[in-house]
């Protein structure tokens, strides 16, 4: 699979000037599940949210032992503002490194990639991918999960995520395989897949997700959604790519849009769940569904209950939050079907 430069920890998470929680998905993701590689975070100036860290500037992060400065923000069009360049430049200046998910790349900045020659210091640019074969098709060894989305983050990477932790924990092989930046910074590597060009993808996931004879599960983070007018291309190629035995619905209930587009509605999920199993079937004709994972962060507690139990009923699918309710049930379907 692809492999990364390294980036070493302690991180400070640079949260820019995200708007929302969502902007900062980045940095959110690598200190929920990557805590204890966490030393604080760092807001702009104009930061509307927090990822639940200790706030500290640059001087005091590297004091307190922080390596790598991580831009963990997220935006339209993946830009460097100028706070944004000044601030790694700083983190440069204050001897550390500087990793980054942004579609603008940090090695292409000149002040950027001065300093750090300068100054000896690395830069890691996550959305950088490597040369991969067009996709083939061809039936390869192994067995795979998807994940798929109604709209974009929803929750894709964390419930990967969460049933490679849990199915680990039960003594099966289980590998997360990110697509994404904050995946690719959680896990150590992965495949940048909306860096992608377009002809390679279903033959860059054919290289993230190689053939295995070990009996094991790739669980794949899947990326935007066959219903998202903007993203909906790297979804499609994910789906021929990863050829997967097993697809897992992701959503969340509370949208009435899909992200950024206010004029653009929120799918039915029937509708969903029959596009997803259609095109993962071109490349897979025994592919189906064993769950739905809810993201319900904006419910409480009965009315994350109620909305599972309502699409249970609906579907006929195990439906559970994996970060708020766990997603053993949607594990017993997966191996309920496919065996151990």
């Amino acid at each position: 699979m692809a492999t990364a430069v390294r980036w070493d920890p302690p991180y400070l998470l640079y949260l820019g000037n995200a708007p929302d929680d969502l902007a900062a998905k980045t940095a959110r993701g690598i200190a929920h599940w990557r805590p204890q590689h966490c030393i604080g975070q760092l807001s702009g100036s104009a930061c509307q949210t927090t990822i639940g860290l200790p706030e500290m500037d640059i001087a005091s992060a590297a004091a307190a032992g922080a390596r790598t400065l991580i831009v963990g923000v997220a935006n339209a069009g993946g830009i460097m503002d100028a706070e944004t360049v000044a601030t790694v430049i700083a983190a440069l200046e204050a001897g550390l490194d500087v990793a980054s998910g942004l579609h603008a790349h940090l090695a292409d900045h000149p002040l950027i990639a001065a300093t750090a020659a300068r100054l000896g210091r690395s830069l890691f640019d996550a959305r950088v991918a490597p040369a991969t074969p067009v996709g083939n098709g061809r039936k390869r060894a192994g067995r795979r999960l998807l994940a798929v989305g109604s709209d974009c983050s929803v929750g894709k990477m964390y419930t990967t995520l969460a049933m490679e932790k849990a199915m680990q924990a039960r003594g099966l092989k289980a590998d997360f395989r990110a697509t994404g930046q904050t995946g690719i910074f959680i896990a150590g590597g992965g495949m940048p897949i909306d860096a992608v060009i377009a002809d390679f993808i279903s033959g860059g996931i054919e290289y993230l997700s190689p053939a295995r004879e070990d009996g094991g599960w790739d669980l794949i983070e899947g990326q935007g959604s066959l219903f998202h007018p903007s993203f909906a291309g790297v979804s499609l190629g994910l789906l021929h790519g990863a050829q997967p035995d097993a697809l897992v619905l992701c959503h969340e209930p509370t949208r009435t849009h899909m992200r950024g587009l206010p004029h653009y509605p929120q799918p039915d999920l029937e509708a969903c769940l029959q596009a997803n199993l259609a095109a993962a079937q071109l490349t897979n004709p025994q592919a189906r569904f064993v769950g739905i994972a809810l993201n319900t962060a904006a419910l409480d507690e009965a009315g994350a209950q109620a909305a599972c139990a309502a699409l249970e009923s609906r579907f006929g699918l195990p439906c559970q939050d994996p970060v708020r309710m766990g997603c053993e049930r949607i594990i017993d379907r997966l191996l309920a079907e496919f065996g151990h």
